[in-house]
């Protein structure tokens, strides 16, 4: 799509675009960063705290994964709520809200206590990564939202990447001051997000019509194309935002995006597990599991910047996923700990760098508060993945005593996602054509 009209627009509008992104995505990188680290830090408490509250791995990874019930009841209403108070009063009540539950997870005394924790942590930051998509679709045109989505994932790579070695390092303060490894962790993580809570009332914008850092001609230059997008784009809009949650299109991409997070997950999650039984330390395995998240956020930089580049999705959404399975199955196969590792630094590379293409389609259709309840319904369904891999993951490797069994099961779930990307496309493309509007230009083939 191009929304420019002479050679000065299109000068205005790649300055405005840098503008604004060096303004929201660093800024909202960062807090996703935080968010993903206090997401995640269960994993490296994990190695302490199964032993301390007396779990099995199964028990522990339920108690883990009611993160995600409590996320997928909450991040509907969530983002609702966003579209009707603005972004900047909402993230700041969801850093806050988290990062004192994070906190008191420090004083996690029974399993009981630790499955509540879990759940409202799911329930206070349910709504920030839709709500960042739907800020998107407020600030930036179609044609680079693919790109600026892989920029703001990439700080969930850097978060896996920061957090492995903090995670090995606050594990080894165990007994500082009278506080275990794993309280360590969640003490040290949960501060952040309060703080930054605050900051975001004073820094964030709502909307571009609020914004104090663009001038008048600059909105009413940004306002044109996304105004123009949605009618040439021949997008819904749906009266009561939760009227989307009816769409064939959204339904169809709630079950869709589970594999991805599935995959996602029981690899993140998994992972310091397989490194430890390499035989290295907790501060060893820390630095050891920033490798893959490094190379996770290269190619999160390179595939969105193809997509957007090329003006196609499906074989940027395909083909990362097909080469994260394959580089999965083989890291069970493979002979020797070097090897089995890269093979899954590939496989963390594939299932992460086509998600940001993936976002892209539901905005190609949704605008509006359709568009917020949308996503956030897309991304709390699929977000169960998380649910079912940190419960099935421990499951096959107690029942098979083996660590690399679960890369099979996460294998095949990718699998079944990059093959539905054709489903999704082709349902997208049926649904265009009815309303009289070919695809061209807009959701590749």
């Amino acid at each position: 799509m191009n929304v420019s009209t002479s050679a000065t627009s299109s000068e205005i509008s790649h300055e405005l675009i840098r503008k604004i992104t060096w303004r929201l995505i660093p800024y909202l990188g960062f807090i996703y960063l935080i968010a993903y680290i206090d997401r995640q830090n269960v994993s490296f408490a994990k190695l302490q705290m199964v032993g301390d509250l007396g779990l099995s791995e199964y028990a522990y990874g339920l108690g883990a994964s009611l993160f995600f019930i409590g996320y997928f009841l909450c991040e509907v209403p969530s983002n609702v709520f966003l579209e009707k108070v603005g972004a900047r009063l909402w993230f700041a009540r969801i850093m806050i809200s988290w990062g004192i539950v994070t906190i008191l997870l420090t004083f996690t005394n029974s399993t009981a206590m630790f499955y509540v924790l879990r759940f409202l942590l799911g329930a206070c930051e349910a709504g920030f990564f839709p709500g960042v998509l739907y800020v998107m679709t407020l600030w930036f045109p179609f044609e680079y939202r693919a790109k600026m989505v892989g920029s703001f994932m990439i700080f969930s790579a850097l978060a896996n990447a920061i957090g492995a070695p903090i995670g090995g390092m606050l594990l080894d303060l165990d007994g500082a001051f009278g506080f275990r490894g794993w309280q360590w962790v969640f003490m040290i993580t949960g501060v952040p997000a309060v703080i930054m809570g605050f900051v975001t009332l004073a820094y964030l914008d709502d909307r571009p019509e609020s914004a104090r850092f663009l001038s008048a001609r600059e909105k009413q230059w940004l306002h044109a194309p996304l105004a123009t997008e949605d009618k040439s784009m021949n997008k819904t809009k749906h009266g009561n935002p939760l009227a989307a949650l009816l769409d064939g299109r959204v339904l169809l991409m709630c079950f869709y995006y589970i594999a991805f997070p599935l995959a996602a997950y029981g690899l993140s999650y998994w992972l310091p597990t397989i490194v430890k039984g390499f035989g290295v330390s907790n501060t060893v395995n820390g630095f050891i599991n920033v490798i893959p998240w490094v190379i996770v956020a290269i190619a999160l930089w390179i595939v969105p910047a193809r997509a957007s580049a090329t003006g196609k999705q499906t074989p940027y959404i395909v083909g990362p996923a097909l080469f994260g399975a394959a580089c999965l199955v083989a890291s069970v196969y493979v002979p020797g700990n070097a090897i089995k590792f890269a093979f899954l630094c590939g496989a963390a590379a594939g299932i992460f760098a086509g998600q940001p293409v993936l976002w892209s389609l539901p905005s190609s259709f949704l605008t509006g508060a359709g568009a917020a309840a949308g996503l956030a319904a897309i991304n709390s369904v699929g977000n169960l993945g998380g649910f079912i891999a940190q419960n099935v993951v421990p499951w096959i490797k107690d029942a098979t005593g083996s660590n690399e069994a679960p890369m099979l099961f996460l294998a095949a779930s990718l699998t079944v996602g990059a093959l539905m990307t054709f489903w999704v496309q082709a349902l997208i493309r049926r649904k265009r054509g009815e309303s009289g509007m070919s695809l061209t230009n807009v959701v590749a083939h």
